[in-house]
């Protein structure tokens, strides 16, 4: 199969939440020896964008996001191993990324936490619905560079607030970068709230990590 057809494919697997689809396409890109970097940035990240902007305008449910995520999610663990070793580039620091606590979706941020890893960093992701203590925590074991926050509800955007005041507190705010992602967060967001960035996608996380760690 060419490229096109397999990106459509991809494409076709997260936006249907098909899992063999996703499954057939990954392997098909290993057997046709395709970087998977191109289908991820090119197929996975941009289909799972529009699921997610489906469901922030009420045109996809819960459910339908949830069978996309693990469509993705099973195309990537496959696609991850066989990304060519030229392209995962020196470590250009250590971030710490996770689902803020109370939201249970980690579609985009499990792309994010690839593609960053693949350009250098060193990433510890901990998963979904993260409680605030738990970022604190491993801020402080871990001294990363860098912490990422997910939130896709507005219900759960007041945690990413709540980490910048309790890193505060505990001392370790000055001495990281803080990033936030996901449907429900914005620039003007991050600006109140005193984090350091906003980031649109994975593509824009990774560009915004790299400014920041200069």
């Amino acid at each position: 199969m060419s490229k096109e057809d397999l990106i459509k494919m991809a494409r076709r697997a997260v936006i249907e939440g098909d899992e063999e689809l996703a499954v057939e396409m990954a392997n098909k890109v290993i057997a046709e020896g395709i970087n998977p970097v191109e289908i991820i940035n090119e197929a996975l990240s941009p289909a799972m964008t529009e699921v997610g902007d489906g469901f922030a305008n009420e045109e996809i449910s819960l459910p339908g996001v949830l069978v996309a995520a693990d469509a993705m999610t099973k195309a990537i663990e496959l696609l991850e191993p066989h990304i060519p070793v030229q392209e995962i580039a020196k470590k250009l620091g250590t971030v710490v990324i996770g689902t803020i606590e109370g939201d249970i979706h980690d579609i985009g941020k499990r792309i994010v936490a690839t593609m960053l890893r693949v350009y250098g960093f060193e990433v510890h992701d901990l998963g979904r619905d993260v409680p605030i203590d738990v970022f604190v925590e491993k801020v402080r074991e871990l001294k990363p560079d860098i912490v990422g926050t997910s939130s896709l509800m507005t219900t759960t955007m007041a945690g990413q607030k709540m980490l910048e005041e309790k890193l505060r507190k505990a001392g370790l705010r000055d001495n990281i970068k803080t990033m936030i992602g996901g449907a429900a967060t914005t620039q003007e967001w991050a600006n109140k709230i005193g984090c350091d960035c906003y980031a649109e996608d994975a593509n824009d996380t990774v560009l915004k990590a790299k400014e920041l760690i200069k």
